[in-house]
């Protein structure tokens, strides 16, 4: 094991998220007082005593419960315990004792799992409160006093938490690893192509809409190499957001696409594209990601030897401002075409990363220029003296100039193309950068 693992676990609205934020230093977790606010497992990494080390946050466990979402969240948490090499167990100093705290330390001493108990919300600093000394009926050993507000006792928590990690191993660097945000409209699949992938239930799935809250990492080996996939929210329209929790899932998932290498924009294939779909996708064009359009439950659709294709020609009208993104038709259920999205991942992951030669580069351009001669305006006819890649993620391209406005959108489109086909750049934009000789940003 590369990292030692640990999990945050309890019963609902204790201050589980808030802890995981604070030994993390970020919040990617979702606070709320609103109990059940955290449904899967959260990932983050925290560093004590030059160890680091991976946090799991869970949802509120409720042992005894009918509910279809708050069973499925205790078995998230039990599944993050079992992967765990040490649990947290957190409590809360100003309810007190209760009945189901003693339920879920009873679990946590049956899974064999180490255990420290953390008594939070001590947020006065000095001797603990009177109610402090009842969490020893627990049988956990002592108990740590906590505020993941302030942060006070963290560093206690933390010292107890280290005496059970296992002895250090080599950590591998995993630069390697293919970042994957799975993006679309509310209950398109995401989650069950990721358990799919995954071959466990990783991410909570049901027909409720909006069930995916947080962002969720899972890291996936397998023969087509490392991936990082990434569980969103889905994102609706900003009419139909009047949840403060929703709000927060929604910019959640705006940040995971700027983290993400390649974005799966999933669509439903039973339902067809929507408006939504197509803002949806903008968001990770304009964030200037490799991207995929992965259309779900194929399976369900009715269909002859011409639905492909039909299908197709018509999402390449509906998503014709991102036509470099590859379609592919999936089905989350059965595992339809997924070993063939993993073969796109990769390709699009990689263009996107791309780097050319300047040399060959201008090869290119004097080619396409001899071919297509550039546009003329009275008279006057475009030169581009040279071009060079600026950067990448996505290819960013410099292209010196005699006249910027002479440089027409159609010609541009044309040397995109050229580009494209010689280096195949598929799944990811291409930006160009004009500069006339002469400007100041060009004379250093």
């Amino acid at each position: 094991m590369a990292k030692p693992i640990v999990a945050i676990v309890g019963r609902p609205n204790v201050g589980k998220s808030t802890l995981f934020n604070k030994l993390i230093g970020q919040r990617l977790s979702i606070v709320d007082d609103t109990p059940g606010v955290t449904r899967d497992r959260l990932y983050g990494e925290c560093e004590w005593k030059n160890r680091t080390f991976t946090i799991i946050d869970t949802g509120g466990i409720e042992p005894k419960t009918d509910d279809i979402i708050l069973s499925q969240m205790r078995k998230q948490a039990e599944l993050a315990i079992e992967s765990a090499d040490v649990t947290i167990l957190v409590t809360d100093v100003k309810t007190g004792l209760v009945a189901t705290d003693a339920e879920v330390a009873a679990m946590l001493l049956k899974s064999g799992v180490p255990v420290v108990l953390c008594v939070n919300k001590c947020d006065k600093i000095g001797e603990p409160p009177a109610d402090f000394y009842e969490f020893y009926n627990l049988g956990l050993g002592d108990p740590i006093q906590v505020s993941s507000v302030h942060g006070h006792g963290t560093g206690d928590l933390l010292d107890a938490v280290f005496e059970y990690f296992p002895p250090e191993t080599e950590d591998e660097e995993d630069s390697d690893v293919i970042s994957v945000a799975v993006i679309g409209k509310p209950n398109a699949g995401k989650s069950s192509l990721i358990n799919k992938i995954v071959g466990e239930e990783r991410c909570i799935v049901s027909d409720i809409a909006g069930t995916t809250r947080d962002t969720i990492d899972t890291l996936i080996e397998n023969s087509h190499g490392k991936f990082n996939f990434t569980d969103t929210a889905g994102i609706r329209r900003k009419s139909r957001v009047d949840d403060n929790i929703e709000k927060y899932s929604i910019l959640r998932a705006k940040m995971a696409i700027e983290r993400s290498d390649v974005c799966v924009i999933m669509i439903d294939a039973v339902e067809g594209f929507t408006e939504q779909d197509s803002k949806v996708a903008g968001l990770a064009h304009e964030a200037g990601k490799a991207c995929i359009i992965a259309v779900n439950k194929w399976d369900a659709v009715e269909k002859d030897g011409k639905t492909m294709d039909q299908y197709r020609k018509k999402l390449e009208v509906d998503f014709s401002f991102m036509s470099y993104a590859p379609l592919i038709f999936i089905s989350a259920k059965t595992g339809q075409r997924i070993d063939k999205l993993f073969e796109l991942i990769k390709e699009a992951a990689a263009a996107n990363a791309m780097r050319i030669k300047t040399g060959v580069l201008n090869d290119i351009l004097a080619e396409a220029v001899a071919r297509v001669q550039p546009p003329t305006d009275k008279g006057r006819r475009l030169k581009i003296f040279y071009m060079t890649q600026a950067s990448t993620k996505p290819p960013t391209f410099v292209c010196f100039v005699n006249s910027a406005e002479l440089f027409h959108f159609s010609y541009r489109r044309y040397l995109e193309n050229r580009i494209r086909d010689s280096f195949g750049l598929i799944g990811t934009p291409i930006h160009f950068v004009v500069r006339e000789r002469g400007d100041k940003d060009d004379r250093k």
